[in-house]
């Protein structure tokens, strides 16, 4: 919500150690300063966090004690007050992401290697969840078995693509009377580990980044199979970084015209130019995360910044956007949040 140029934010934290649950903070545009760090809801490390497009509602994903599932909050846009609504649980592991589009909620669980649907009733209510269950390994010591690490939509709704760390898959599945039918799958290099993936504006091509080797591959998307293609690798670290990187999250700018990745080790974000012909991409610039780990980060909704989130510094920490250029450029101002994982606005 813009509120005299300023933006809600929120994060999502392990609660391993001190953190209380999901924080809020604002970024005020015209001053280039993050502020405001509260405690906006105490729950069991929410590690990450998804508000609908019409600011009404976020779903978190939630721990208490041996089980693990999704939370419903009630969402008041003007003071980014969070009020809980209710709790889809089960035994085990939590998930590690969800997205909500209009009245389904789908998540990644990472432990378990699953992918879960949820509807959502008119009051903005979780029902009990419907679940598909991948199976496979490869050849990294960390793909022992399924990692189902993303969980989201197409750009038209008309799938739900889950990212297998595990298996070195990208999965397309169908709605289909409150479950998921598997219609395409997409196996990329072994040893790859899928992690996130985003779409083009254009919604022909997508960016799907690997935890493992660090790379982005682009993707020709099939619109009309769900299916996709291999076009480009291109690695999100420099050829002579020798030590352990996990590549983290991957946002576009809503342009097309560039391409953010997150480095944890090299501790980076990799900016990439996309090309207006191929939709391939070329690295603009490292810029270091201001952190350690920098699990994930967002554009803020002017997207004149960019807000990253390191998790063990515990600090989230601001940039400035070139929209010409694509380039990032460190501002003085961040904030505590202790086990940052994710961060979002309100649109």
């Amino acid at each position: 919500m813009h509120m005299g140029k300023k933006y809600i934010g929120y994060a999502g934290t392990y609660t391993r150690q001190t953190s209380e649950g999901i924080y809020r903070f604002e970024l005020d545009v015209d001053a280039g300063t993050l502020g405001k760090t509260e405690v906006a809801a105490k729950v069991g490390s929410p590690t990450y966090v998804t508000v609908r497009d019409d600011n009404k509602y976020l779903y978190s994903v939630a721990q208490d004690g041996d089980q693990g599932g999704v939370n419903a909050y009630t969402l008041d846009s003007r003071t980014g007050a969070l009020t809980k609504i209710n709790s889809q649980l089960e035994d085990g592991a939590p998930p590690c992401h969800l997205t909500v589009r209009g009245d389904q909620v789908v998540t990644a669980n990472y432990h378990k290697g699953v992918v879960g649907l949820y509807q959502v009733d008119e009051q903005g209510a979780l029902q009990a969840g419907s679940f598909v269950f991948h199976e496979g390994s490869g050849p990294h010591k960390r793909q022992e078995h399924s990692h189902v690490h993303y969980a989201g939509f197409s750009p038209d709704g008309k799938y739900v693509l889950a990212c297998d760390l595990g298996t070195d898959e990208l999965v397309t599945y169908q709605i289909e009377d409150n479950g998921l039918r598997r219609v395409a799958t997409l196996q990329v290099n072994g040893g790859s580990g899928p992690r996130h993936i985003v779409f083009h504006p254009n919604q022909k091509v997508a960016y799907l980044i690997t935890e493992l080797s660090s790379e982005i591959i682009v993707l020709a998307y099939d619109t009309e199979t769900g299916s996709f293609s291999e076009k480009q690798y291109i690695k999100t670290i420099p050829a002579d970084f020798m030590e352990t990187n996990d590549a983290s999250a991957i946002h576009i700018s809503s342009d097309g015209k560039f391409v953010y990745a997150g480095n944890r080790g090299h501790n980076s974000i990799a900016v990439f130019a996309v090309d207006d012909e191929t939709n391939k991409l070329s690295l603009v610039e490292y810029m270091p995360s201001g952190g350690e780990w920098p699990r994930d980060f967002v554009l803020d909704p002017s997207e004149n910044y960019l807000v990253a989130s390191n998790q063990h510094t515990g600090n989230v920490v601001l940039f400035a956007r070139d929209s010409e250029t694509g380039r990032l450029s460190k501002l003085d101002s961040e904030i505590a949040v202790p086990e940052v994982v994710c961060v979002k606005f309100l649109q």
